[in-house]
């Protein structure tokens, strides 16, 4: 319902919204597409009635290369980033999500990654692919539990195959608490609501290149979730 809403209040604008990130996508430099979609979604927040508290931008590494590990609770969550993160990223999606008409165009633009999760060879690809752009001073976004939680602010556990690119480009990685963000797409309301972000600090190489996959993961899940059971609590 309130996608319908925000495209409907925004219906005169739409079509040239996605033709300018089509075209800025293929002829533009990232920082300027990004800022262009970074405009479009809080054209769309302020139109779906959505409002973003934001925590933590300090914790971002000074240098580019590096890799947002949130939870994962909805279809928005992926928006509270283009909203709210000051440096351009891409991200990595399902295969089956990126067959969105909306999704597939911003995807392009942002030079995003499908991944295929039941095709080992096409996942270790992406991985290899995300390795190599982080390395060279790229950004990703990532969900390490796979799939949304569906359990509001409680989450899944985090995949360690997930944060291989992160390791093997020595990348930092910065775990990422999403709040109330399964609200906006998830509920059958277009009531204005209020999700959060909070930007956590960095695990540096130096922290976990001692630490599997597994432990990372368990490591950047227990950091999350104590600012989730803080907000609970």
């Amino acid at each position: 319902m309130r996608i319908a809403m925000m495209v409907i209040r925004l219906i005169y604008a739409v079509p040239y919204y996605l033709f300018r990130m089509w075209w800025m996508g293929n002829h533009s430099t990232k920082e300027k597409t990004y800022e262009f979609v970074k405009y479009c979604v809080k054209r769309a927040n302020d139109k779906g009635k959505v409002l973003i508290d934001v925590y933590g931008l300090e914790n971002l590494p000074e240098k580019d290369g590096y890799v947002l590990f949130p939870n994962h609770q909805g279809m928005y969550d992926v928006m509270v980033f283009l909203d709210s993160c000051p440096r351009p990223f891409s991200f990595v999606v399902k295969k089956e999500v990126r067959n969105a008409p909306l999704v597939r165009i911003v995807v392009g633009c942002l030079h995003s990654l499908a991944i295929d999760r039941e095709n080992l060879k096409q996942s270790l690809s992406v991985i290899k692919q995300m390795t190599i752009r982080v390395k060279n001073g790229e950004n990703f976004l990532i969900f390490a539990e796979g799939t949304r939680s569906r359990m509001g602010n409680r989450m899944r556990e985090m995949k360690g195959g997930s944060f291989k690119s992160a390791v093997n480009a020595k990348a930092p990685i910065v775990p990422c608490a999403l709040i109330d963000c399964f609200k906006p797409f998830d509920e059958k309301s277009t009531k204005k609501t209020r999700v959060s972000v909070h930007y956590l600090k960095p695990l540096y190489y130096e922290e976990y290149k001692d630490m599997t996959t597994l432990e990372i993961a368990a490591e950047v899940k227990r950091r999350i979730e104590e600012v989730l059971f803080t907000v609970e609590a």
